[in-house]
């Protein structure tokens, strides 16, 4: 993300807390400029774990690599999650799915404009994919080349040219056949300013860092700002195939300056080759200086307004000057990222809908459901509808009801036109009790399911699977609001654990686990 200058939003799933913690020590050596916030551990055993995920939900906020210790495995989502690395063995199908499920939110323009979120990566080192007999497609990973590692070769182009005999360029009118002012400095200061913007980019690349390592030599060599003052082609392509696009422990500039660089490199050169991109290219910056005239109520923008007017004039163009563009730049650079995105035109329609007689038409092999199947999805969508109703609200927060709360919801369903009193009774009788039967229906609220099991997993250090089947129980209590015994040694539970809860916990906890359950379903009877 970022024009490909930064990692997107990332979960390394570890195998556990050593693990972990070794994990992002590497990283931090590789890069000890980010200073330990690009990338961080989450496990149950920090304190401020729920801090690290709710900054790494926002997308511009570092993290931007988490590296997990079950605690991103399943109920997590982040639609900004592009890459799911796995270093970890996982045998179980459901949590499988799980992890995975963490990469396939879907995020309209994570990649700019129209381009939105259509795939995730998934690095898998310990064949978890041939383990469940999965084949998706593959990729050697190739990318387009990083906006920053673009600005170094074109860059790199620009001495190119400027180093050129003056003769060499043949000059034409439009492209900078007469003089200018001094005041817009010189090709030769504009020649130097570039090759120190990247000698400085070359000399704060980190030479133990495992990208940079392989390279050392002509990192070195290019370090010194000798090497700066005369590139022969051999040089230029040398920077441009083996050193641009290395990491940098420069500080990040803001990704529409850098696209605003890239634009008036392009155009610098168009000017120096007298190439026909020229117009296309100056009508951008003149398009990018009419949205930056909206804002002139911004003092930044008010400043600059007598450029930003002359940049839309023919007049400015006329001899346009390299070093005119680089003045220009600098003083608009900064600007860029107040314009607002260009959105999409909408497109309205307003049809006038004609509508006809009815007929009831038989489908084959769909059966009509029967009424009381019709009641139950009617009522769902009712209760739903009116969550906030206190006797809802006390079954969704497992708050015990009383014999009015009871009669409330009675009549509120005889009422809602759901059904007769004949469904609310069968609801009743197969519930075993109408709250049993609305929990049914509107489930725990998810906070509320955790804070059952809060205190079962308190005081204990409970393993991966055992977190997991606990999550599963809350997974089920948030969807159904109930739960029996019977259902801990069905799918999905026994798919982690064939015995069921037999096989992760001790009797005691187990009976702790059962009396959990009882609780939460005596909470919807009324006393």
């Amino acid at each position: 993300v970022a024009g490909g200058d930064r990692l997107g939003k990332t979960i390394v799933f570890a195998k556990n807390q050593a693990h972990a913690e070794f994990i992002a020590q590497r990283f931090d050596v590789n890069y000890p400029h980010y200073k330990g916030a690009f990338a961080r551990v989450v496990h149950s055993g920090l304190p401020y774990a729920q801090s690290v995920i709710d900054d790494f939900s926002n997308p511009s906020k570092p993290p931007h690599i988490a590296i997990s210790v079950d605690m991103l495995d399943t109920g997590i989502d982040i639609p900004e999650v592009v890459n799911l690395v796995f270093i970890k063995l996982v045998r179980s199908k459901t949590k499988f799915w799980q992890m995975v499920g963490r990469g396939t939110r879907l995020r309209k323009d994570l990649f700019g404009p129209g381009k939105d979120k259509a795939f995730f990566y998934i690095l898998d080192y310990c064949q978890n994919l041939e383990f469940f007999s999965q084949s998706p497609e593959t990729t050697d990973g190739a990318l387009g080349e990083s906006l920053g590692k673009r600005l170094f070769k074109t860059r790199l182009e620009l001495i190119g040219e400027l180093d050129r005999p003056p003769e060499a360029p043949p000059q034409a009118a439009g492209y900078g056949a007469a003089e200018r002012p001094v005041t817009y400095g010189t090709p030769a200061a504009l020649r130097e300013e570039v090759a120190s913007l990247l000698h400085a980019e070359v000399a704060a690349m980190n030479l133990d860092n495992f990208v940079v390592r392989p390279k050392r030599r002509l990192v070195e060599k290019y370090a010194k700002p000798a090497a700066w003052a005369t590139l022969k082609e051999d040089s230029l392509a040398e920077l441009a195939h083996e050193v641009a696009g290395l990491p940098s422990e420069q500080e990040p500039e803001d990704e529409e300056a850098k696209r605003f660089d890239l634009l008036i490199l392009n155009l610098q050169l168009a000017v120096l080759r007298v190439e026909p991109a020229f117009k296309r290219l100056s009508d951008q910056v003149k398009a990018i200086a009419g949205l930056l005239e909206e804002k002139a109520s911004i003092p930044m923008v008010q400043q600059q307004l007598p450029l930003i007017l002359e940049i839309q004039s023919d007049e400015w163009w006329q001899d346009v000057t390299v070093p005119m563009l680089d003045s220009a730049r600098k003083r608009l650079r900064a600007l860029v990222k107040l314009i607002d995105k260009q959105q999409r035109k909408l497109i309205y329609t307003d049809f006038e809908d004609q509508m006809g007689g009815e007929s009831e038409i038989g489908l084959p092999g769909f059966d009509a459901p029967d009424s009381f199947e019709r009641f139950r999805a009617k009522a769902r969508a009712f209760l739903k509808e009116h969550k906030d109703h206190l006797a809802i609200h006390k079954l969704r927060m497992n708050k015990a009801l009383t014999r009015a709360d009871l009669d409330e919801l009675e009549r509120m369903l005889t009422a809602s036109g759901a059904g007769g009193a004949g469904d609310v009774q069968k609801a009743k009788e197969e519930s075993h009790g109408l709250g049993l039967f609305v929990r049914s229906l509107v489930g725990l609220d998810r906070e509320t399911a955790k804070h059952v099991f809060a205190g079962f997993l308190a005081g204990k250090t409970p393993d991966a699977n055992q977190i997991e089947f606990v999550n599963l129980i809350v997974d089920h209590l948030t969807e159904r609001g109930v739960m029996g015994a019977s259902l801990l040694y069905e799918s999905p539970f026994t798919d982690l654990t064939p015995r069921g809860p037999d096989g992760l916990f001790t009797s005691s906890q187990l009976d702790e686990l059962l009396a959990i359950l009882d609780q939460v379903r005596a909470a919807a009877v009324a006393a």
